[in-house]
């Protein structure tokens, strides 16, 4: 099938700064496409761009098809946006917001009433709809924000940081609708929070500095680009002992990368074997008792740190 979006050497400058470089990029039909940077790295800029609230310097792009230079309603009509901090009317209620976002695509009558409150229904919205929006809190505001790009039922959903305001409750979910989507609509989230992207996403791209880094699925990434990761959780009231112990493996060659959140400690390695080894060695070196010593399944916070920083595998080597 063709790509849902088709970014061709899309472009955006603001003055001396280059915000998107040349971005080509494709987003498969019925995908739930996870779009990933640093803070800076042009994800706003590109979404701002495929809904025509900015307008590229160089490139182009289609939606469905459609160049989004020249799709006008019928491309609005077909497409759902969630802005990472979305504003509305405070002196609407819930419901009311939703009826004239629905009264703006043509729906009238019994099929609009139908569409707000099934979206209201998806967004756990239900119990405010009649209540002014000056008074819901951010993570309502922003489930209100996924309410409205989904009263149209669109093909192309386009959602720039959806969970960003949301309690740990409310991000579960929310994701958990997205989720549901996955075959009913395509899905180009962007996101800082990568666990969540590695939960509902298919496929991901990675940029940086407005340069595509990465597109790829998930699994596919994790078997080019992940490395061994071991997971230690340290006994308590050993803080002299661990210190010696971080300090011994940042300077070991075959460690990569190192966190340490109390209790537990992330290392990520360079050569497995020598890892495993050299880990429990160090451990009784130093002195330092464990409650769990494993092998875990690297994630995609991992790639993105490593991608990122510019690191690839070597020819020949395990990823």
């Amino acid at each position: 099938m063709p790509a849902a979006i088709a970014c061709q050497g899309l472009t955006k400058r603001y003055g001396d700064v280059l915000a998107l470089d040349h971005l080509t990029l494709d987003v498969p039909t019925g995908s739930i496409f996870g779009f990933l940077g640093p803070n800076g790295a042009g994800k706003t800029t590109t979404l701002r761009l495929l809904t025509g609230l900015a307008f590229p310097t160089e490139g182009g792009a289609t939606i469905a098809g459609m160049d989004i230079a020249a799709g006008g309603a019928e491309l609005r009509r077909r497409t759902g946006y969630l802005d990472q901090a979305p504003q509305f009317y405070g002196w609407m209620r819930g419901r009311e917001l939703l009826m004239f976002v629905g009264e703006l695509f043509g729906l009238r009558g019994a099929a609009l009433r139908e569409r707000v409150d099934e979206a209201l229904a998806l967004t756990g919205l239900d119990d405010a709809a009649n209540r002014g929006i000056h008074g819901y809190s951010g993570g309502m505001r922003q489930r209100l924000g996924l309410a409205q790009a989904l009263v149209n039922r669109p093909e192309i959903l386009l959602l720039d940081e959806p969970v960003n305001a949301l309690d740990p409750e409310g991000r579960h979910a929310m994701l958990d609708v997205i989720a549901g989507l996955r075959g009913q609509a395509t899905v180009l989230m962007s996101s800082h929070i990568l666990a969540d992207i590695e939960r509902v996403c298919d496929t991901v791209a990675i940029i940086n500095r407005g340069k595509l880094v990465v597109s790829s699925s998930v699994d596919e990434l994790r078997e080019r680009y992940a490395q061994p990761v071991f997971l230690l959780e340290i006994e308590p009231g050993l803080d002299e002992r661990i210190a010696a112990l971080l300090a011994a493996l940042r300077a070991a060659p075959w460690v990569d990368d190192i966190v340490w959140r109390r209790p537990s400690l992330r290392v990520v390695a360079r050569d497995p074997q020598t890892a495993g080894r050299e880990i429990l060695a160090a451990l009784v070196t130093h002195g330092v008792e464990i409650q769990r010593f494993e092998r875990a399944r690297p994630t995609l916070e991992d790639i993105f740190l490593r991608l990122v920083r510019g690191d690839q595998p070597e020819k020949g080597t395990a990823a």
